[in-house]
């Protein structure tokens, strides 16, 4: 039984209470770090702030999932790779089934894998304090263009890959963590129908974000981590996810080796190449989807 409206939205702001006082906290340090690393042009020093950006980053996500951990009675089940490195470079390619997903990723993989960043649109950048805090800490910011445009301008593809190229470059020579949402926006079962696509909980995958990065970072990449999220009890909100409003979490990830080909293909020019990827990814997809059927089925939702 869900707890009462009056519990959760008393429980409910008291976590996002938590969360707003602990952005402020974090990003006051992460801008002051910032104004540093961008006034004293010493490559030694600026690579040491980034590290210290980073950790701040890591420090905001920690307390953010502690405060989760003591005002929610979520159950985690979560099965990981033994195998997972802090000092190697992942390409993390989960499915996307709502907006709790990201501070979901952030707990699970928190002091695992190198710090997460994904691509976020341009206009991002204007979010109050958000939008500065994940400019600081390099996330890359991306234009998107529509389908109408690119089909009028096809020259515009080519600017979102220099885009991911110019992004990717930075992080060739630290270890870090890509995450790219396959899906490109989050399942529901409109958008499924929409698709035409056979799958029972997923959308079809969009792999040309998934080629760009890799052809970007190249070798540097150590691993593909296909991870699946479950919420058994339904898809949620992130006021869900704050108000007690999400009863159990399921992550389940592997550890994948990326083709070589990946490194060095044309993902826009070569159609042999493009299919390739094509259905690479589409049996991780398929697999994905059994795995969350079965997931739902031993919880007696399939």
């Amino acid at each position: 039984m869900p707890p009462a409206k009056p519990i959760r939205f008393l429980v409910g702001s008291l976590a996002f209470l938590l969360f707003v006082l602990n952005t402020v906290f974090w990003c006051a340090l992460l801008f002051a770090l910032t104004l540093a690393k961008i006034v004293v042009p010493v490559p030694a020093w600026r690579r040491l702030s980034s590290r210290g950006l980073v950790a701040i980053g890591e420090a905001w996500i920690a307390v953010n999932s502690w405060g989760l951990s003591v005002t929610q009675p979520t159950r985690w089940e979560v099965e990981l790779p033994p195998s997972l490195r802090r000092d190697a470079s992942y390409l993390v390619v989960p499915n996307h089934q709502s907006g709790a997903d990201i501070p979901v990723l952030q707990r699970v993989f928190l002091g695992k894998i190198p710090f997460l960043r994904f691509f976020l649109k341009q206009q991002l950048i204007w979010v109050p304090v958000l939008g500065a805090a994940w400019w600081a800490l390099d996330f890359p910011f991306m234009k998107r263009h529509s389908k109408e445009i690119l089909e009028k301008y096809p020259e515009k593809r080519r600017e979102d890959l220099e885009t991911t190229r110019q992004a990717c470059e930075r992080f060739r020579d630290v270890p870090v963590s890509i995450l790219n949402f396959a899906e490109g926006t989050r399942f529901t079962p409109e958008k499924q129908r929409r698709s035409g696509i056979v799958f029972r909980h997923l959308l079809p995958p969009k792999t040309g974000g998934i080629a760009f990065t890799a052809t970007a970072m190249g070798p540097t990449l150590h691993a593909l981590l296909d991870v699946t999220i479950v919420y058994p009890g339904g898809r949620p909100t992130v006021w869900d996810l704050l108000s007690r409003g999400v009863p159990r979490v399921v992550v389940r990830a592997r550890e994948l080796p990326i083709p070589s080909e990946w490194f060095t293909g044309d993902y826009q020019e070569d159609a042999a190449f493009r299919e390739s990827v094509q259905a690479d990814v589409r049996r991780i997809w398929e697999e994905k989807d059994a795995l969350i059927e079965s997931v739902l089925t031993a919880t007696g939702r399939g």
